[in-house]
């Protein structure tokens, strides 16, 4: 009886020391949720620490350039917090291997914290799918919308805007400039009584009008009609000062159109910024799971 008891003790070491699979689903599971819900929170933190920089005061807050550079810190530090706190739960919670060389051991840990950041990033981003959605394509997005807004003449758009409110677009500035009777109350006395001005219709003319294209003949010529009838003007002064108005008004067209292009040429920048720097921050918490899972791995061992 004694002697059956050594034996029984060896059958119980024999079976713990067992060899086992290579990959510890679980620990790996476990320490990419870990990583997951840890990222969460220092984004979360992130962005009140961000929030409390602003200002609604010009020029009291924080720059948009030390924003841009605490953000690219803040997500640097959160992926190698995050990183290695799973990557070191996945490395100290895995099986034991036993009779394995001290190379393999190593190079399983680093996988097991490898695939721990890999759990976690894919859970990260379906989670926060909308947010990574809209910093990787602000820059395709507002180039979309200038090529196709910005290389129609803003002209057009504000005359039409004009017509459709009835006069009080962004255009109807221009066309209350164009009726506008001259001073002096020789010249308003020899106006006579005229219906009012017909904003929609002005309107739609001045939308044919590009941000280059010149008025037809016959449009301008209406418009000088209209205009002598308002203002007591000669049918030359009239016409000249249709042609004023609307080149006034392309001339902000190509201002506001050169505007929208620095502006898109400027989101596009901070989209490639923004799409380097979360590479290097996923290099980098790839690099901080592994290493921390070999870390994790000889606590285990030991």
């Amino acid at each position: 009886m004694a002697a059956s008891l050594p034996l029984a003790s060896t059958r119980l070491e024999t079976a713990v020391d067992a060899p086992a699979g290579a990959v510890s689903w679980g620990a790996i599971l476990a320490g990419g949720a870990a990583a997951a819900a840890l990222s969460l929170i220092l984004l979360i933190l992130g962005a009140g620490l961000g929030l409390t920089s602003l200002s609604p005061y010009g020029g009291a807050g924080a720059s948009a350039m030390a924003l841009g550079m605490s953000a690219i810190v803040w997500v640097m530090v959160t992926q190698a917090l995050a990183s290695g706190m799973g990557g070191y739960i996945a490395g100290r919670l895995r099986t034991r291997w036993a009779g394995v060389q001290g190379d393999e051991v190593f190079f399983r840990d680093t996988a097991h914290g490898f695939l721990a950041w890999a759990v976690a990033t894919l859970a990260t981003a379906a989670l926060l799918t909308t947010a990574i959605g809209s910093v990787v394509g602000s820059a395709v997005k507002v180039g979309a919308t200038v090529a196709g807004g910005a290389a129609t003449a803003a002209v057009a758009t504000a005359a039409q805007d004009a017509g459709a409110s009835g006069g009080e677009g962004p255009a109807s500035y221009f066309i209350d400039s164009m009726f506008r009777r001259p001073a002096g109350p020789a010249q308003a006395g020899e106006v006579a009584a005229a219906e009012p001005v017909p904003a929609a219709e002005v309107a739609r003319i001045l939308a044919q009008a590009g941000k280059d294209k010149p008025l037809a003949a016959e449009d301008q010529r209406y418009l000088g009609q209209l205009v002598t009838e308002r203002t007591g003007l000669s049918p030359q002064e009239a016409e000249q000062r249709v042609a004023d108005t609307v080149a006034r008004m392309q001339a902000k067209a190509r201002e506001a159109e050169a505007a929208a292009r620095d502006a898109a040429e400027k989101a596009r920048k901070a989209g490639i910024t923004a799409t380097l720097w979360l590479f290097v921050s996923m290099l980098l918490g790839a690099f901080s799971g592994s290493l921390a899972a070999t870390w994790g791995g000889r606590e285990r061992d030991a």
